[in-house]
Parts: C-alpha cells; sequence; structure tokens
C-alpha cells in the first residue's frame, strides 16, 4: 500500500514537473514573442516621427532575433515529437512575418513621402533577403510596389564615364 502511494505521488510529482517545464517554455516564448511587438511598436513609432535609421535598426533586431531563432533550430540533434507544439519555429515565423511587414511598411511610408529612390532600396532588400517559399507572396507585393515606384517616379539610368 505504501510503496502504491509513493509511486501515484512520484507519477503527479513528474507529471506536475513536466507541466512547470512546458509552461515555462511557453512563457520564455512568450517572453520573446512579446520583445518582438515591442520592436513593431518602436519601429513604426520612428517610422511616424521620421526617424527611418531607427526604425531600421529596430527591424534589424527583430531579424537578428530571427537569425537567432533559425540557428536554434538547425542545432536540434532530433525533431520534435508531432504531438508537441514547436515554440521556437512558431517565434520564427512571427519574426519573419514582423520584419517584412515593417519592411512593406516602410517601403509604403517612403514611396508617399517621394523618397523613391530609398523605397526602391528597401522593397529590393525584402527580395533579396527573403528567398524563402513561405516569402514568396511578400517578394511578389515588393517586386509589384517597385514597378508601382518606377511608374510614380521611372528610375534614371546611370551612365558610364567612358
Amino acid at each position: 500500500m505504501l510503496a502504491n502511494q509513493i509511486k501515484a505521488h512520484r507519477s503527479s510529482s513528474v507529471m506536475i514537473c513536466c507541466l512547470l517545464l512546458a509552461g515555462c517554455a511557453h512563457d520564455f516564448y512568450q517572453e520573446r514573442a512579446d520583445m518582438i511587438n515591442g520592436h513593431v511598436v518602436a519601429f513604426h513609432a520612428y517610422v511616424k516621427a521620421e526617424r527611418v535609421e531607427a526604425a531600421i535598426l529596430e527591424n534589424e533586431e527583430i531579424e537578428a532575433m530571427a537569425s537567432q531563432v533559425a540557428e536554434s533550430i538547425r542545432k536540434r540533434d532530433q525533431p520534435l515529437d508531432s504531438d508537441r507544439v514547436d515554440y521556437e519555429l512558431k517565434l520564427l515565423k512571427t519574426a519573419i512575418e514582423a520584419a517584412l511587414k515593417n519592411w512593406l511598411a516602410l517601403g509604403r511610408h517612403l514611396t508617399i513621402t517621394k523618397k523613391y529612390d530609398q523605397a526602391r532600396a528597401v522593397y529590393q532588400r525584402v527580395i533579396d533577403t527573403y528567398t524563402g517559399d513561405t516569402e514568396r507572396s511578400y517578394r511578389e507585393r515588393a517586386a509589384r510596389a517597385k514597378q508601382d515606384i518606377d511608374i510614380l517616379s521611372p528610375p534614371t539610368r546611370k551612365t558610364s564615364g567612358l
């Protein structure tokens, strides 16, 4: 009888520890998601205040976080069980999507403020940087936006000094 109680107590303790660890893991990733959100809020505040350089730095912080998470995922010894939530993958997707949306918002802002060359560069950065299959729709939006800028302000041809 005592052995059964000890066994039941151990099972309960193991279950509680697992739940606590899962909760802590979730909290860690929620913390990171909140950090991304903080960078997004700061990014938009900087864009609104015409502090483009500061906005770019905020977005680069998001990209750095995405790179760290991607590296962590690459270093895994084995894939997660199919029944477990992959918080790292969710965080990676969140960071990439946030950065992409920020770049597109910056491109729109620069277009509206008639800074066409800078807007072209922002859209080109999206096209060059985000080459994954899941980012295809963002690349296509950037390419279309770049073409639209060409309507507003045709690119000047650079001639060589021959």
